[in-house]
């Protein structure tokens, strides 16, 4: 059997889709253990569409989320919360209060609606769906999930836009683990290990200037680890993967970037050396990244 190199290496967590391959778009739930996992997040780019995000700031009083989503459809793909939420109250799980549990579910969204079909977009059901599809099987990596309908390169106009797509991969050194999930859809290049511009044929040149909405585009990172982070900490993790972007997709962070990333501790065994941590962090967030675009390669078309 293959060794899982995905986020669900690590045995707290679970990730499930649903995908759309005909209107290109779908979400992916990131499922926490029912306890919770430590959570903060970083957002980079000047146009990020979340869902919970304030409450992920190291100040904030709630430090334990139970659920990610990440989801397609622009503003609109939020609502696929809802279905996660309901889902995970059926189950008992959330925060305690004196009337219910109420879940935690932040969530972060791509616009695709230039992709396919601009009416197809991720609701309640469609959460609940992605929710109900958790496994801790290899995560399903390429035009899958939130990297349904994510694309590469639009600042070198359609003619040099190629698919972007989800990523997931699990580094270890010396004891320490950490995974990374990335959904793809930037302005900018991706960048391969020599540092050329990925699917781009030699000489192509960018169109410059973007037209339109600043909110076209994002790159959503999520890390995950099992060692025991404070939320400052998740926050500072966040912090170093958001920055890797700069290494592995070019230009970044632009006016046209929602960028946003997520640090998940489960906190299940003790904490680690945060440099290792930072240093596979960074290095997990360029696999993921170019992983999503060879995987979206290989992905049948809905066509």
């Amino acid at each position: 059997m293959p060794v899982n190199r995905t986020l669900t290496a690590l045995p707290s967590f679970q990730v499930g889709h649903w995908t759309d391959s005909v209107g290109r778009t779908g979400c992916t739930v990131i499922l926490c253990p029912p306890q919770g996992a430590v959570a903060s997040a970083s957002f980079l780019g000047s146009s990020p569409g979340t869902r919970e995000g304030v409450l992920l700031s190291p100040e904030k009083a709630v430090e334990r989320v139970h659920a990610l989503l990440l989801t397609g459809g622009s503003a609109f793909g939020l609502a696929a919360a809802d279905g996660v939420m309901q889902e995970l109250s059926a189950r008992g799980i959330g925060v305690e209060t004196p009337f219910a549990r109420v879940p935690i579910v932040p969530a972060a969204v791509i616009y695709d609606l230039g992709s396919g079909d601009p009416q197809a977009r991720p609701d309640a059901e469609s959460g609940r769906q992605a929710l109900l599809a958790a496994s801790a099987d290899p995560v399903p990596c390429g035009a899958v999930g939130a990297g349904t309908g994510a694309t590469i390169s639009k600042w070198r106009g359609p003619a040099g836009t190629h698919p972007g797509g989800l990523g997931s991969v699990y580094l270890e050194d010396g004891g320490v683990g950490v995974a990374v999930l990335a959904v793809v859809n930037p302005v900018g290049d991706v960048l391969d290990e020599s540092g050329q511009p990925m699917g781009q044929a030699a000489g192509a040149e960018p169109v410059g200037g973007m037209p339109g909405s600043a909110v076209q585009n994002t790159t959503l990172l999520a890390v995950a680890t099992e060692h025991t982070l404070t939320k400052a900490e998740c926050r500072r993790l966040a912090d170093a993967a958001c920055a890797a972007l700069a290494r592995v997709i070019a230009p970044s962070h632009t006016g046209w970037d929602g960028d946003s990333a997520f640090a998940l501790s489960s906190a299940a065994l003790p904490p680690a050396d945060p440099l290792r941590l930072s240093d596979l962090t960074q290095q997990g967030v360029c696999a993921a990244v170019r992983q999503a675009v060879q995987a979206s390669q290989n992905t049948p078309s809905a066509d």
